[in-house]
């Protein structure tokens, strides 16, 4: 059984994603669409929203911070699902709610769930060499 916090970044991911393929409407405009399709509020879906829309704040330090980690790659060649699991973590352990070993954890399952077979080492290698810069490893 998965935990509550787990599937809240599995929506959140999945909102920020259907925001950066749509243009980057208002989250709360992609999340209205999300209802209208499903015809009922997914379980987690208002924290999931509401970690989507401050990620969505603060996407362009997010992609600063990711464009000088990610060594060899430009933001724009990294896959929209791994570049938003890399926002997600990175908004994580800015807030510092949760352990840095756990954040990059759950990026990794992400990876894992939802992108290629390559993604889970590139989100850990991005992640790790991030959380060691800013000491938090």
């Amino acid at each position: 059984m998965l935990r509550t916090e787990t599937k809240t970044r599995a929506r959140a991911l999945q909102l920020l994603y259907a925001w950066e393929v749509r243009g980057k409407p208002p989250i709360q405009r992609v999340a209205g669409d999300i209802l209208g399709w499903s015809g009922r509020w997914p379980a987690h879906f208002d924290a999931a929203e509401h970690k989507a829309t401050a990620i969505s704040l603060a996407v362009a330090k997010l992609d600063e911070e990711i464009s000088e980690a990610a060594d060899n790659w430009r933001l724009d060649r990294i896959g929209v699902i791994e570049r938003n699991i890399l926002r997600l973590a990175l908004h994580e352990m800015d807030e510092a709610e949760v352990p840095p070993r756990v954040t990059i954890s759950e990026a990794v399952r992400l990876a894992v769930w939802f992108a290629g077979p390559q993604a889970p080492s590139f989100v850990n290698g991005v992640l790790d060499g991030l959380a060691h810069e800013r000491g938090q490893l």
